[in-house]
């Protein structure tokens, strides 16, 4: 068993077998017939440009399923992660926690004894949404990328998920690999699945025939493709219909994504469940600087504190209970799916679960106004962020502070660190505040050319303009790993 080191106060304690993790939290389903228990699904697409859809302003990539799926619902502008690589966005979306509460703030995991590459993942001693909606009658699934930890108990079988179909680590190929290492291979409940074709398909299918089978129960689906990171792959096809495009790879890969979430929207209106499901879409980090995504107005990309590092395209839809066809401009993040689930489940949060987030469906029902957030925080060993109001202060270690109001600056490139000097000062306290809260890392993240970009940021806190703007600059620099 791996040992941990918790926040007594904000962490939750579960007890941990050699079967199947059973948390101690036992949320109870809010007994009323008239409440209706929508499926939920969360698709979590993989290094995402800001710009990259239709719905977003993109011109050049075509995403006519996402666009149709963004117009049956709220799209939210100003939506975040909580970090800005892949593993612990996604610790953070699947607790509703900020994942340094406990220690998981770096990709990839690490050794509880070194903090260097090893064997810790998801801490044994959070809950995830899937415990909660299958303690409560919810049929959960988990497809596609996982990337929380290769050990037993960070399988995803042992964190509240019934089924899993996917891999478990941050990257593999998009196609067939004769003799894949563990976690690379696709696998279903860890029984190794051989497959062809393109698994960007296999993995739509895989959600297809699982709405198929469980139309008739509620249903929790994590639904986690890994397009568009790299490896650059796409069908030949696809490749030969973007021949002549300067994105070619990136505009092959997305036509895949888009046809795949298709296929998922047409199954819900065929079975008649779409207006009880609630679906939310959004990427795991910003776009990368080695995928030709593009971060549009937004400075930075995957792996910085600016805006093209955690800003993300989200939607959110429920043609039910939601409006369709709007727009929302609240600060909002990833951290409160968790919340809004549960709620719109109407499962009653027991005190001692401990979430970050908020409650987002008074505001998409219009029924509340304003900021879900009036603050939000993100910290990834040497580099640190927080927003406050439209303020924005950015931290990196061995170099200082600079500060942006992102109401008139959102390409963040006026520091005002002296003519804000009041501001900047309470954002400073404000950041030093919530870091008291957090647990030490438990591992270091090994420098890596395409996740770190330290010494990127470093030209970037400089105002390189030519580089923010063009992240396609980067392999210009000399950078060393």
């Amino acid at each position: 068993m791996k040992k941990r080191i918790c926040l007594a106060l904000l962490l939750v304690f579960v007890t941990v077998s050699c079967g199947p993790r059973k948390p101690k939290v036992a949320l109870e389903i809010t007994n009323s017939e008239n409440k209706i228990r929508p499926n939920i699904i969360i698709i979590l697409i993989d290094d995402a440009g800001y710009s990259d859809f239709g719905f977003m302003g993109c011109k050049d990539l075509d995403t006519p399923n996402i666009d149709r799926l963004a117009k049956s619902g709220v799209v939210l502008t100003d939506a975040h992660v909580t970090a800005t690589v892949c593993a612990p966005s996604r610790a953070g979306l699947i607790t509703g926690k900020y994942q340094q509460r406990f220690g998981f703030e770096a990709n990839g995991t690490g050794n509880e004894n070194t903090g260097i590459a090893g064997d810790i993942g998801l801490s044994d001693d959070v809950v995830t949404m899937a415990d909660v909606f299958k303690n409560n009658g919810y049929k959960t699934i988990a497809l596609g990328k996982w990337h929380l930890g290769n050990n037993k108990s960070d399988h995803p079988n042992q964190r509240g998920f019934d089924e899993f179909y996917g891999f478990e680590v941050g990257s593999r190929s998009y196609f067939p690999i004769k003799n894949p290492r563990r976690g690379q291979m696709l696998q279903h409940n860890g029984q190794r699945v051989v497959f062809e074709g393109y698994l960007t398909d296999v993995l739509g299918d895989q959600s297809v025939k699982y709405i198929e089978e469980n139309k008739d129960t509620p249903f929790f689906m994590y639904l986690a493709y890994n397009a568009v990171h790299t490896p650059m792959e796409a069908k030949k096809e696809h490749l030969d219909k973007y021949k002549n495009h300067p994105r070619q790879e990136l505009a092959a890969m997305t036509w895949s994504l888009d046809e795949n979430i298709g296929k998922l929207q047409d199954i819900l209106k065929a079975l008649k469940i779409e207006e009880k499901t609630l679906i939310y879409f959004l990427s795991d980090n910003g776009g990368a600087a080695n995928n030709s995504s593009s971060s549009g107005p937004l400075k930075g990309w995957k792996g910085n504190k600016f805006e093209g590092g955690h800003r993300v395209p989200f939607v959110v839809s429920w043609p039910s209970v939601i409006k369709s066809n709007q727009t929302f401009t609240g600060l909002s993040s990833s951290l409160d799916i968790f919340t809004t689930s549960i709620a719109a489940a109407h499962i009653e949060k027991e005190n001692h679960l401990f979430l970050d987030g908020v409650n987002l469906l008074p505001y998409l029902k219009g029924e509340q106004t304003g900021n879900p957030h009036d603050k939000l925080f993100w910290r990834k060993l040497e580099e640190s962020a927080a927003r406050i109001g439209n303020y924005k202060l950015i931290r990196l270690e061995n170099y200082g502070h600079t500060f942006y109001n992102l109401e008139n600056d959102l390409g963040e490139t006026i520091n005002l660190t002296k003519k804000e000097n009041a501001r900047f000062n309470t954002a400073i306290n404000e950041l030093k505040a919530w870091e008291t809260q957090l647990m030490k890392p438990l591992w270091v993240e090994e420098r890596d050319w395409m996740d770190v970009t330290y010494h990127i940021h470093q030209r970037l806190m400089e105002n390189k303009e030519a580089l923010y703007k063009n992240p396609h600059m980067l392999k210009k620099f000399s950078v060393k790993k």
